[in-house]
């Protein structure tokens, strides 16, 4: 991957804690595919919905998910995203995996858990924010609710890509359009949302609204309202460029420094 990024986002219902059902309905809906990206995005805990009973759904980094995932980007030849419930030491997390086709897994655990949503209660708070490397593209890995902290997802010219995978409710998503075109037209960077929709097994409605963003705020492809569906996007690192340079609104940002 050099100047071009061509993207899939993929917007499902989820089947509620049922890892396996769900592993088998996205290797159909990708079996279908007529296009071959460089990049799929699945959404928030795409293996169960969004649970807060980690003890009966989580897996490890040698789960099948993580095995599927490696599985499928070699088979496809392109990166896979999305995000998980992962034991690790005992402790579980929310945890954004990236995957790439020749088997190289970074991952990224959710600084902001959802207390509204009791996640707090269930999940260790991620600590470390990070930047994942993909050929030329620098790429900013989100969860869900870190969507309404910007200092989380400052750009300090160390990223090109910010991606947010979701369970976002329904009834705020109002919210979700505006701050996701806020995040890329602060940060100058492509933004991808990818939220889910149907209804969970708590009975809360998702309506989706997945979309890719360009540095400008422009929303260059967008999934219907609660449909299921893939849609492609090609992205370039070059016009992202020149929007820098002609507008180079980053060189007066200010310094800080984030602490836990």
């Amino acid at each position: 991957m050099n100047d071009l990024l061509k993207i899939a986002i993929i917007q499902t219902d989820i089947i509620w804690e049922d890892s396996r059902a769900n592993l088998e309905k996205f290797q159909k809906l990708l079996t279908g595919m007529t296009l071959h990206p460089d990049l799929i995005v699945f959404p928030e805990m795409f293996t169960t919905g969004f649970s807060i009973n980690p003890e009966r759904n989580a897996q490890e980094m040698t789960g099948e998910g993580i095995l599927w995932m490696k599985k499928i980007a070699g088979e496809l030849n392109s990166s896979l995203a999305g995000s998980m419930i992962i034991k690790d030491n005992n402790d579980y997390f929310n945890r954004f995996v990236f995957v790439t086709p020749d088997g190289n897994i970074q991952h990224y655990d959710k600084r902001h858990l959802f207390r509204m949503g009791n996640e707090e209660s269930s999940y260790q708070t991620g600590v470390e924010r990070k930047i994942f490397r993909s050929g030329n593209w620098r790429i900013c890995p989100q969860i869900c609710y870190d969507l309404r902290f910007p200092v989380w997802s400052r750009n300090r010219n160390d990223y090109d890509l910010l991606i947010y995978v979701a369970n976002w409710p329904e009834p705020r998503c109002d919210i979700w359009k505006t701050l996701l075109k806020a995040r890329a037209i602060e940060n100058l960077s492509y933004c991808i949302g990818v939220n889910r929709v149907g209804t969970d097994g708590r009975g809360i409605s998702y309506a989706g609204e997945s979309m890719v963003i360009d540095g400008k705020g422009r929303i260059l492809s967008d999934l219907k309202v609660h449909s299921e569906d893939i849609i492609y996007t090609e992205i370039s690192l070059s016009d992202l460029r020149k929007l820098r340079d002609d507008f180079p609104a980053h060189k007066d940002a200010d310094s800080f420094q984030l602490e836990r």
